[in-house]
């Protein structure tokens, strides 16, 4: 039996199941939402010819009629100069690993230019969610010019323009785009000389991906890296002379399952479904040995020892997630006292108490642990990655508790980092100051549930917090962050509408609009901007189109303090009503009767679950007095409350 190899095969998931081919007829055949089914399979790593029969069987349930909820739906189209059709089943097979229901657009081979700019194209009429750019050098102006400075410069500016281009005609029907790095030749004429000499295919390449990359930095498109996949892998082993000119196939067709892996990755996180929150074992894990057996002199941790460095670059690597926003936990089985001296007093240790928000070790089984860490964070299930390098615990935790990410480990601890972060289960989209600061959020919202638990009386406790709400409209400065949360927020989401930066650009200028972007800070810290409301004027009512909240804060009367705002912005603007809708989704069940606590009337429900609500802001007032400050900016004067 060989080895998988860590990319190649995606070994950081678990082996297909032996009755495979035989679920995936199961699947086939169902008739109810299959979308639960399909993603379990997809969870698994999968060769391509179980990828396609897996999106065979997809295809079969769509067919039927049948649906496959609770998968999210995404349409991609695609525009390439080589042969993509071999790629939509791979592609559409893994996005249901990652919660996506992708359905792909395909233009005609080579036609990339002319489908993007030709508004009735069939990728512009498809109304795509996004589409993906998937030319290399083969399908760009980039000749040659060996030792020419000036004309190497006007090649690559000529083939970012033509890229650029193709941006333009997809943005402006309404798609935002996925362009792709291109990956460096494995031939050179000069031998290591190549990338040094303007002008040669290897220094075009190069000057063309910084280009693109700095180009795509802070517009709503996205970046996939395939430069760094190739090389990741090797450059011989991703290009193939051979497919090449039997099938157009830009690179080998070993690499289709990791390829597809990548771009459903940047999918899953434009729809906010990337992991959130690393939760740690700690024996074996975190350092060699067993801390109430070994005690703190016997762990293998530190440097001068190959298992003790091993599980250091463990605890590094976690630390720089965290540090770019990933929240750290623990669960252990073990006394809690034992459990946390290594991180109060080895001397080797990198993680320290107050990087990790919940502590959790005791003698319940993982899977339990792991729902109370979810519960105190208010975070869901599938926001979490268990890291354990013991196969039964991994084993238990993915049967009682399905959503978590659990990666498969080999046994050697050296190449445990490097398999955490081959998953790529944080895969970002932006990185911006709310995301620098949001593993120190839900460590202080942790320290304020411990409060609230010793606290018999939640008013009392809700005046210790001494909080500080800000309200005010849609800017230029927020605008970013809006977005994300427009896209990331599911569970407190009235509606899960997602828009990008560019329609939230428009609403700001929108008249007919009324926005408001909601901060809260506290005694524990600033929590950042935590709400965002969208309302859309139809005759003397605004109909809230978007509203979401974080739900770490729940709890703390946010939402009333919200409404009373909406109830006097409206009536000084002159709407009599508010209308507001629940749209249910899998994951925002939280939110179906918000409206009626808040003092709505109903109007309707629907046979889905849905309901549409309204309330008379001249009506009595429902308004509750509220435990925090409020702080209005930029509706005239600012007005503190």
């Amino acid at each position: 039996m060989t080895t998988p190899d860590l990319f190649a095969d995606l070994s950081w998931l678990p082996a297909a199941p032996t009755e495979f081919t035989a679920a995936c007829k199961t699947l086939a055949g169902s008739s109810g939402a299959s979308g639960r089914l399909a993603r379990q399979l997809a969870n698994h790593r999968l060769d391509e010819n179980q990828l396609n029969k897996l999106a065979n069987a997809m295809n079969k349930v769509t067919a039927s009629g049948g649906s496959l909820s609770p998968l999210t739906p995404f349409r991609l189209g695609i525009v390439s100069n080589a042969t993509s059709h071999f790629l939509v089943p791979v592609l559409m097979a893994s996005a249901a690993r990652h919660g996506i229901w992708l359905q792909c657009v395909e233009a005609d081979y080579g036609q990339a230019m002319q489908m993007a700019l030709d508004p009735e194209s069939l990728i512009n009429t498809a109304r795509c969610d996004a589409v993906l750019v998937a030319l290399d050098a083969r399908g760009l102006p980039l000749a040659a010019s060996l030792g020419d400075a000036e004309t190497a410069r006007h090649t690559v500016d000529a083939a970012l323009g033509q890229l650029n281009a193709i941006r333009r005609g997809l943005s402006q029907n309404g798609a935002l785009c996925i362009l792709q790095t291109l990956p460096r030749p494995v031939e050179s004429l000069f031998g290591s000389f190549d990338s040094a000499l303007p002008g040669t295919s290897r220094r075009l390449i190069d000057d063309l991906n910084r280009a693109l990359a700095e180009n795509v930095l802070g517009s709503q498109d996205l970046l996939l890296d395939v430069a760094h996949l190739a090389e990741t892998v090797g450059l011989a082993r991703w290009h193939d002379p051979k497919l090449w000119n039997l099938a157009k196939l830009p690179f080998a067709s070993d690499f289709l399952p990791l390829y597809a892996e990548h771009v459903c990755r940047l999918i899953a996180a434009l729809r906010g479904k990337s992991k959130k929150c690393l939760i740690l074992d700690l024996d074996n894990t975190l350092w060699g040995g067993v801390i109430g057996d070994d005690g703190l002199d016997g762990i293998l941790l530190g440097q001068g020892d190959a298992t003790g460095e091993a599980h250091l670059e463990v605890q590094r690597t976690a630390l720089a997630l965290r540090q770019r926003g990933v929240v750290l936990a623990v669960s252990s089985k073990n006394t809690d006292e034992i459990a946390r001296q290594p991180f109060a007093q080895h001397p080797e240790m990198l993680l320290r108490e107050e990087h990790i928000a919940v502590f959790q070790a005791n003698w319940q089984d993982k899977a339990s642990n792991i729902r109370a860490i979810a519960d105190e964070l208010k975070l869901g299930l599938d926001s979490m990655v268990y890291l354990d390098d013991n196969p039964v615990e991994r084993e238990l935790v993915r049967t009682l508790a399905p959503e978590v990410a659990v990666p498969e480990l080999p046994s050697d601890p050296a190449l445990y980092a490097r398999t955490l972060l081959a998953a790529g289960y944080f895969e970002a989209i932006g990185f911006s100051d709310e995301d620098k600061r949001r593993a120190e959020l839900y460590r202080d919202n942790a320290r304020r549930v411990a409060l609230e638990k010793q606290s018999g009386d939640v008013d009392g406790y809700l005046a210790s917090l001494d909080m500080r709400l800000t309200l005010q409209p849609f800017d230029d400065t927020g605008r970013a962050r809006i977005a994300q949360l427009i896209n990331k927020s599911n569970q407190f989401n009235l509606t899960t509408r997602r828009y990008t930066e560019a329609d939230v650009a428009r609403l700001q200028r929108d008249p007919d609009a009324f926005t408001l972007q909601i901060r809260l800070a506290d005694t524990f810290g600033d929590n950042g901007m935590i709400s965002v409301l969208i309302c859309r004027r139809i005759d003397d009512a605004w109909d809230i189109d978007t509203w979401l909240m974080s739900c770490r804060v729940l709890g703390r009367k946010v939402e009333q303090a919200v409404l009373a705002e909406l109830v006097e912005q409206a009536r000084a603007r002159g709407v009599r009503r508010l209308v507001g809708s629940y749209l249910p989704t899998e994951k925002n069940k939280l939110v179906e009767n918000h409206y009626e606590k808040l003092g709505f009337e109903l109007l309707e429900r629907s046979e889905t679950g849905g309901a549409r609500w309204q309330l008379e802001v001249d009506g009595p007032s429902t308004a509750a007095e509220l435990p925090m400050r409020i702080e209005r900016l930029g509706f005239g004067d600012a007005v503190a409350a």
